[in-house]
């Protein structure tokens, strides 16, 4: 009986665990594919889905998945927190203060960390828009602490607005952008501003700033396409939703422009915001209505469409895996 007793014991162990990882797997989704060029096919599988892995947020942002530690860290911008998600664990709170460490109450609404990413040495910088720099924090990814080193904080004697979103180059240099939404009026007329554009910058490894260009109203989403030759940067300005070329090298020279989502906004949430380019140079850009997905000639290729704005994205270091964040929800949608 002994024997026959263990056995029934295992297989009900066994069919336990397997109903709980199914659990695990069943995730609610949203939105729908929409397939505007053949090329899509090749990217997503048509049988794809937005599943909502996590949720519960007040303004989730800034993306990244952490390969060595099987990751996702995103911010929840209003509540200045990061948090992470696992498949084995679900989300958690893994950094607290992220973007604002001062002892008086914040007057910014958004005053946590914004963008995420890891310099070349694995460690974790964040785009913090309460403490208005770029900072490192100072601790191991596996024992985060809000313990945090400057980076760049201040442009010409003045401090910067809110930095918002950041890119580094394979040589160390520090691209960001600086537009006014950490700011308490979260616009140009805050008195808060101490400097009369909203600017992209480069930081090198020694720590000298440079202001690539103030010549786009709302610079917003930042990254690299495979070469490191051109800056694609998104532009969050109603007025002028875009997304624009900018030259890594050159300070001061004047944007082109990508493509223009102006005149295609109308009755959607959101505007370009962050974005996200593959190695061979597939774009996955949040914009009007979802995540726009472009070649690196500006062609539109198809779109996720989501009921939410979505804020920003991240590839899954084989990029087989998009992570996006909406609003209250974080999503994640299968790559071929």
């Amino acid at each position: 009986m002994k024997p026959i007793l263990s056995s029934l014991v295992l297989i009900m162990t066994i069919a336990c665990n397997n109903a709980q990882q199914q659990k695990q797997m069943n995730y609610r989704t949203t939105g729908n594919i929409e397939r505007i060029d053949p090329a899509l096919d090749a990217i997503i599988a048509p049988d794809a889905k937005a599943e909502i892995i996590a949720e519960g947020f007040e303004w989730s942002e800034g993306p990244l998945w952490v390969e060595s530690e099987q990751m996702l860290l995103f911010s929840d911008v209003p509540a200045n927190s990061i948090y992470k998600w696992s498949e084995e664990r679900g989300q958690e709170i893994y950094l607290e203060p992220s973007g604002y460490t001062g002892d008086a109450p914040s007057q910014s609404k958004e005053p946590g960390s914004n963008g995420l990413l890891l310099d070349n040495n694995g460690n974790l910088v964040l785009c913090q828009h309460g403490n208005r720099q770029m900072a490192r924090m100072e601790a191991a990814l596996r024992k985060p602490e809000a313990v945090f080193s400057v980076l760049a904080d201040r442009y010409d004697g003045k401090r910067l607005n809110s930095p918002n979103d950041a890119v580094y180059n394979s040589k160390g240099d520090l691209f960001f952008t600086d537009p006014p939404y950490g700011l308490p009026a979260q616009n140009d007329d805050d008195p808060a501003k101490e400097l009369p554009f909203n600017g992209v910058y480069r930081v090198s490894p020694n720590g000298d700033i440079t202001l690539l260009t103030d010549r786009i109203s709302r610079p917003n989403g930042i990254a690299f396409f495979p070469g490191e030759e051109k800056l694609l940067v998104a532009c969050s300005d109603p007025n002028a939703a875009n997304w624009y070329l900018v030259d890594p090298a050159a300070a001061g020279s004047k944007p082109t422009l990508f493509y223009s989502a102006t005149n295609e906004r109308e009755g959607m949430k959101g505007l370009p915001d962050g974005l996200k380019i593959s190695k061979n140079g597939t774009v996955f850009a949040s914009g009007p209505g979802g995540v726009w997905i472009f070649n690196r000639k500006g062609s539109v290729l198809g779109k996720i469409r989501l009921d939410e704005a979505a804020s920003n994205v991240a590839l899954s270091a084989d990029e087989k895996t998009l992570y996006i964040t909406n609003d209250m929800y974080v999503l994640r949608v299968r790559l071929l």
